[in-house]
């Protein structure tokens, strides 16, 4: 097995105050995690944010987002390209977001968020250096009791129901997926294809890349998971669910997600943002 160094370089809980969340309704607690394998990737090219979850006013004015990037594009381009694309990402759904703003609008500004991502990613992309870098997208806006995602490239966003029920809300971008949907290999022979790393779209390489929009209700005691293939390729759905929900905690459930993937000698990095509905 690969020599792996398990390093949980941010595990955050945090409850928003009752000016964010007005007492009849239900508060919401946020965590992130990261786990770094130094066995067949040596550097952390992986990125994310968490804005807003700690300062109740902004929460109340703008809506909370979350978007979790896995880079690609050799020394310093992966790493760059998800930084690029998480700061990005994050300016503009600060720059737009307002409290008068209906979830259509949100929509609007989440799509506008990925899009300008990747105008950033790519503009660094044609420079001689940096030239094939990009990076996978996923992201939630939360407002309202519903969260608005979007995705480009194959890390993923899940619900998980208070009652053990998993469901993968986005839709890989990738060759796996493609060839599951066309019935040439099942969903279980796609977690260990040859060519299962192998995207079909991201951040970066062009000048557009569509993102796919989604939209979750959040009830009393769900949890909505963004993460990178590097915990995808080592734990199962039902596994994520089962660490999710017998932990409690969520920074216990984030742990125990990290230390599955390390037990199973993740070769890739591993992130993993996690939102709880209280």
């Amino acid at each position: 097995m690969a020599f792996l160094k398990f390093a949980q370089k941010q595990i955050e809980k945090r409850f928003l105050s009752a000016e964010a969340n007005p007492p009849e309704e239900p508060q919401l607690a946020y965590q992130a995690a990261n786990l770094q394998g130094l066995g067949t990737r040596a550097r952390q090219e992986d990125s994310f944010t968490v804005a807003n979850a700690f300062d109740a006013a902004m929460a109340q004015e703008k809506g909370l987002f979350f978007a979790v990037c896995d880079g690609m594009g050799g020394p310093g381009g992966g790493k760059l390209a998800s930084e690029l694309a998480v700061e990005t990402f994050m300016s503009v759904c600060l720059d737009k977001l307002s409290p008068e703003m209906d979830l259509e609008g949100a929509k609007q500004v989440a799509e506008s968020a990925v899009a300008a991502a990747n105008a950033a990613v790519y503009e660094r992309s044609c420079e001689g250096s940096m030239r094939g870098m990009g990076t996978t997208l996923v992201s939630a806006l939360v407002r309202d009791g519903r969260a608005l995602l979007n995705n480009v490239g194959d890390s993923r966003a899940y619900l998980i129901r208070s009652g053990g029920d998993i469901a993968r809300i986005t839709k890989d971008h990738s060759l796996v997926e493609r060839l599951v949907d066309r019935g040439d290999i099942t969903a279980e022979e796609a977690r260990t294809y040859p060519g299962r790393n192998l995207i079909t779209r991201a951040l970066g390489p062009d000048p557009e890349a569509p993102s796919d929009s989604y939209e979750a209700v959040l009830e009393a005691g769900d949890c909505l998971l963004l993460c990178t293939d590097g915990l995808i390729e080592t734990a199962t759905d039902q596994e994520m669910a089962a660490a999710v929900l017998e932990a409690g905690d969520g920074g216990a459930c984030l742990e125990r997600l990290l230390e599955l993937a390390r037990s199973r000698g993740a070769p890739d990095n591993v992130t993993a943002v996690l939102l709880r509905q209280q």
